[in-house]
């Protein structure tokens, strides 16, 4: 809220008072909690690309003055170059990205009071809460599951190419809203495919079998709620099994120009995304350090630093033929690009050339979803180390998602009869929303 707007709405408030008049007050100031929330989008999908380790936003998207790792000078250890957007920089190894910065939002204002731990770093960005050892909360991917569900019967809600881990997971929600993952592009989730030796007669008949244990159990100890939610992933895995699920991870049926504009394993992953979204799926995690081609991932310390360039190369390619695959198939205003970090990095280079960690101002990416894209939000400092404008907390971050998706911000999740807000008291990005 503004200040003439505050001061405007207080002296409306307090006349209204005075007169006794508390309905006129309440009107006021609900009218004006209305005017600061931006209408919903209408995005439909999430493609989530996770850059593990901590992606350094001063060599990326909020470059500053020129450093060296070289010689230990504090800055950017690449230059910086102009974008679609008039006074928008990104780094020289974002060159494609750079070229389409219209239909991209860095956020460059993200905080968050975790640093030294990777992990706790992770769940934080993940679930939007620091590590609770009470409740489980859900991951952004296992709420927009719960709140969407999946865009098709074929297809599952949530999705992860990459290894498990706790911080994806659907905490009080429950198995049915947990995520089906592979890291093998070449056969797609081993967990879904029947056996060569498996034949339909056979299958048939396991599945005969199955069914009477299940029935059997459900009657005996009906009351178990773990029990429930087990069979409801149970029959979640049984339903994705059948055939025309399991072709979505055929990327052959994919013209060879369009696979070879993703460049390498990398943005196969998210070639494969982008189909897995075209196939129903809400929300699709995209890990980025499987192959840690610069010897560290993102985790640049030390050597990791002076082949980071490698890795924002891969990035750069990928991201940028996304785009433009989901823009030629009309279905980036449907797709929200999301690109996460659990940190950024300091401007400062350690002994041995690399960066540490830094989570008190970071950058993380926005791309289609049908917002009104600004290049970049946010300003820090001169080396990218505090923000000067406009922060925006991970609950902020994750708001702006929901909101995208035309979820409520506000909505109040359930572990068992207590509530939980779906966000830790954030609010979207007003000036992404026309």
């Amino acid at each position: 809220m503004h200040r003439r707007q505050f001061l405007a709405t207080s002296a409306a408030c307090g006349f209204a008072t005075q007169l006794g008049n508390h309905h006129l007050a309440s009107n006021v100031l609900a009218k004006d909690a209305g005017l600061s929330t931006p209408a919903p989008g209408k995005a439909e999908h999430v493609i989530f690309i996770w850059l593990g380790g901590g992606m350094a936003q001063i060599d990326t998207f909020d470059p500053k003055r020129r450093g060296s790792s070289a010689e230990r000078k504090p800055g950017s250890d690449y230059e910086a170059i102009d974008t679609a957007v008039q006074g928008v920089q990104v780094c020289q190894h974002l060159r494609r990205t750079a070229e389409r910065m219209d239909r991209v939002t860095a956020v460059r204002t993200v905080h968050h009071e975790t640093i030294d731990e990777h992990a706790a770093a992770v769940y934080w960005v993940h679930v939007g809460r620091p590590v609770n050892g009470t409740v489980q909360y859900p991951a952004l991917g296992a709420s927009v599951a719960h709140e969407l569900g999946p865009a098709s019967d074929d297809a599952p809600a949530y999705a992860v190419i990459g290894y498990p881990n706790m911080s994806r997971s659907p905490g009080f929600l429950g198995p049915k809203y947990g995520y089906l993952y592979l890291t093998d592009l070449e056969s797609g989730p081993r967990g879904l495919m029947r056996p060569d030796y498996v034949d339909a007669e056979r299958h048939a008949r396991r599945m005969q079998l199955l069914n009477s244990v299940r029935d059997s159990g459900l009657q005996r100890i009906a009351h178990s709620a773990e029990l429930k939610r087990y069979d409801q992933a149970l029959a979640e895995n049984l339903r994705l099994s059948g055939k025309q699920f399991m072709d979505v991870f055929d990327l052959n049926r994919e013209a060879s120009s369009t696979r070879d504009s993703y460049g390498n394993e990398f943005g196969q992953r998210c070639l494969l995304a982008r189909r897995l979204t075209e196939s129903g799926v809400r929300f699709v995690e995209v890990s980025h350090n499987l192959n840690f081609v610069n010897g560290t991932g993102w985790d640049t310390h030390k050597e990791g630093q002076q082949n980071q360039w490698t890795l924002i190369e891969e990035l750069d390619q990928a991201l940028a033929a996304l785009i433009d695959d989901l823009e030629h198939r009309q279905r980036l205003d449907k797709t929200l690009i999301v690109v996460g970090t659990e940190f950024g990095r300091p401007a400062e280079f350690d002994g041995a050339g690399g960066r540490g960690h830094q989570s008190k101002t970071f950058s993380m990416v926005l791309a289609g979803g049908g917002l009104n894209h600004q290049g970049a939000v946010g300003l820090t400092d001169e080396l990218a180390k505090t923000i000067v404008e406009r922060p925006v907390s991970i609950p902020d971050f994750h708001a702006t998602v929901y909101h995208t998706l035309g979820i409520d911000f506000r909505t109040e999740l359930y572990d068992g009869n207590r509530p939980v807000p779906i966000t830790d008291g954030g609010k979207p990005i007003a000036e992404l929303f026309v």
